[in-house]
C-alpha cells in the first residue's frame, strides 16, 4: 500500500503518511525482507520524496512480518556478489541519499533480524530501536566481500575504531543487547514492541519540535562528523544557525506555547526556505 499520490507505486517497500509521519516498510516478508535491487531504489526514492514533503515530519523504517532485513537476497538465479557485467554499474552505496544526508530524521524500528546490508541501512539512520533477542550481524567478510553502506564510516563513529573492528572484521553475531552495550541500539525492546516505541518517538517530533530547527540541528550534527569540524567551528555555525531561527515565527510559536501550556502550531516550510549550512570561516590557530 502506498498512501498519497505524490509517492511512486513500489512492490518491494510501502509507504504510509499519516499525521507527519512516513512509515516505510521493507516488503518481502516471505523472504524476511531480502535487500534486492529493487527494493533499494525504492528506499532511496522515498526517502527523497518525504525530504521533500512538508507533511513528513519524521521517516520510520521498519520491516514487514517478523525479520527487519535477512540480507542479500540469495534466491534468485543469479548470485547477487557476482561480478557486474562491465563493473561500472555497481554501487556499494545503493541507499542514495543515505538516511544521514537527509533534512528529517530517520527512526530505523529493527524489529527483528538484520544482517548484512540489512543491518548496515539501519546504522545510517539518526535513531535505531532494535529487537532485544534478534541476531544482528554485518557479516560480508563471511560471504567473500565487504560491508556496504558506508559502514566503515557509520559503525566507527558510533562505536570507535576498536569495536567496529570487531564487527567488521569477524562479521560475528551478536543480539540486541549486545547491540545496546555497543552503543549501535539507542534502546532495545521485545520485537512487537519496536515499531510502536519508534512511533511514539516520531510522533513526538512530529508534534513538539520545530521543523526547521530540526532540520538544521540534524544537518549540523551529521555534517559536523562528515567534514570534521572541530569544537570552534561548531560554536561559529551554532552561531549563524541560531541567526537564522532568531525571531522567526517559530521560535516566538515555540516560546509562547511553553508558556501557554499548549502544543505549537509551527508555520515554516523547510521544502520551501530551506539554505544550506554554511561553512565555517573560522579557523584553529596552530
Amino acid at each position: 500500500m502506498v498512501t498519497g499520490d505524490r509517492y511512486l507505486d513500489m512492490t518491494d517497500l510501502t509507504v504510509s503518511v499519516t499525521d507527519g509521519i512516513a512509515v516505510l516498510t521493507l516488503n518481502r516478508p516471505q523472504r524476511r525482507n531480502a535487500y534486492t535491487a529493487e527494493m533499494g531504489l525504492s528506499l532511496s526514492s522515498a526517502y527523497r520524496q518525504c525530504d521533500d514533503d512538508d507533511a513528513v515530519r519524521a521517516i520510520v523504517v521498519t520491516g514487514a512480518g517478523d525479520a527487519f532485513c535477512a540480507g542479500a537476497d540469495f534466491s534468485g538465479d543469479t548470485n547477487p556478489f557476482d561480478a557486474p557485467d562491465g563493473g561500472g554499474g555497481f554501487t556499494a552505496a545503493p541507499i542514495d541519499p543515505a538516511a544521514f544526508e537527509l533534512r528529517t530524521p530517520v527512526i530505523a524500528a529493527v524489529n527483528g533480524h538484520a544482517i548484512g546490508i540489512g543491518l548496515t541501512i539501519a546504522l545510517q539512520a539518526d535513531i535505531r530501536i532494535m529487537a532485544e533477542f534478534a541476531k544482528y550481524a554485518v557479516a560480508q567478510v563471511r560471504r567473500g566481500v565487504i560491508a556496504d553502506c558506508m559502514s566503515h564510516w557509520t559503525l566507527p563513529h558510533l562505536v570507535g575504531s576498536a569495536v567496529a573492528a570487531d564487527i567488521l572484521l569477524t562479521g560475528r553475531t551478536f543480539d540486541g543487547a549486545e547491540a545496546l552495550a555497543m552503543g549501535i541500539a539507542t534502546r532495545t525492546l521485545l520485537g512487537p514492541h519496536v515499531l510502536g516505541h519508534a512511533m511514539a518517538v516520531a510522533r513526538d517530533i512530529a508534534a513538539n519540535t520545530a521543523p526547521m530547527s530540526v532540520a538544521l540541528s540534524k544537518r549540523l550534527l551529521w555534517d559536523t562528523l562528515i567534514n570534521g569540524y572541530t569544537p570552534r567551528q561548531v560554536a561559529e555555525l551554532e552561531t549563524q544557525l541560531h541567526r537564522r531561527v532568531m525571531g522567526s515565527a517559530d521560535a516566538r510559536e515555540g516560546v509562547e506555547a511553553f508558556l501557554q501550556h499548549r502544543a505549537p502550531r509551527w508555520s515554516a516550510s523547510v521544502s520551501s526556505a530551506w539554505k544550506p549550512l554554511p561553512a565555517p570561516d573560522h579557523r584553529e590557530q596552530p
